[in-house]
């Protein structure tokens, strides 16, 4: 199942090696084979080479990077798995509906390669931070009692999801045709970069509370995750933030008017 090889699976901060390897075990089982490492503490490790089992392989192909942004700077979609919930809420999926929306979108033709799923560090998983560069938060409907899913855990009943919804979707239907680029999602780089002067314009507008300066900033990134701007979108957007900014700065730089004697 070749569609499911363009999904990558980033684990954050992992403290343990042998979890690497049951990730990794649990991934090769469920046909996903990219794994991405962000600042492992120990890796490559004999400890997750013998967990791996014979899932070696997707240890030797795995991407190890210095930060989030690299591992997932080309991505379109972006789900982070965590089961705390936060003081602002972000948009959740259940695993099986997140299994479905991710395989619509590859279908789609959108998001070839460029699907990402967050998993934190295993003492407190994703961070506010890394939560909200995603598009979703994914929940797995555990018992509430007692809901507490080890890291490969966690992995295995998200691939397990993401391999039935293709699985139930095999010759369902024709696959969509590709659409046009401008109104395919817009890549993670082009909403980063509209967010950041978006910040700077209201920043510049005086719109942030002295108090919060950030919680607008929160709800805006909220916001504009969950919608999944097109290109065309950003493009558009980028555009009414220059002409503000332009504005802007046009009026601080215009010399006063001379008083008359």
């Amino acid at each position: 199942m070749k569609q499911l090889s363009q999904i990558r699976i980033v684990l954050i901060d992992t403290t343990h090696p042998g979890n690497i390897g049951s990730v990794a075990r649990a991934m090769k089982v469920m046909g996903l084979t990219r794994l991405v490492l962000v600042r492992p503490r120990y890796f490559p490790d004999a400890k997750a080479s013998a967990m791996a089992s014979s899932a070696a392989d997707l240890l030797t192909g795995a991407e190890v990077v210095d930060n989030l942004d690299a591992a997932i700077a080309d991505c379109q979609l972006v789900l982070g798995a965590s089961a705390r919930s936060r003081t602002l809420e972000w948009p959740m999926l259940a695993a099986r509906q997140a299994g479905e929306h991710i395989r619509q979108a590859v279908q789609a033709g959108q998001d070839a390669g460029r699907i990402a799923v967050l998993f934190g560090t295993e003492s407190v998983g994703l961070s506010n931070d890394q939560l909200q560069r995603c598009h979703f938060r994914i929940e797995i409907p555990a018992n509430p009692e007692y809901s507490s899913l080890n890291l490969s855990q966690a992995v295995q009943v998200i691939c397990y999801e993401l391999r039935l919804a293709f699985l139930d979707a095999v010759d369902s239907s024709p696959p969509a045709e590709p659409t046009d680029p401008a109104y395919a999602p817009a890549d993670k780089q082009a909403v980063e970069s509209f967010l950041q002067r978006l910040q700077q314009m209201i920043t510049e507008l005086d719109i942030l509370n002295p108090a919060q300066p950030m919680l607008l900033m929160q709800r805006l990134r909220r916001l504009f995750m969950r919608a999944r701007l097109e290109a065309s979108e950003i493009s558009i957007l980028q555009g009414i933030v220059s002409a503000v900014l332009a504005q802007q700065h046009r009026r601080k730089d215009k010399p006063a008017d001379k008083q008359q004697d």
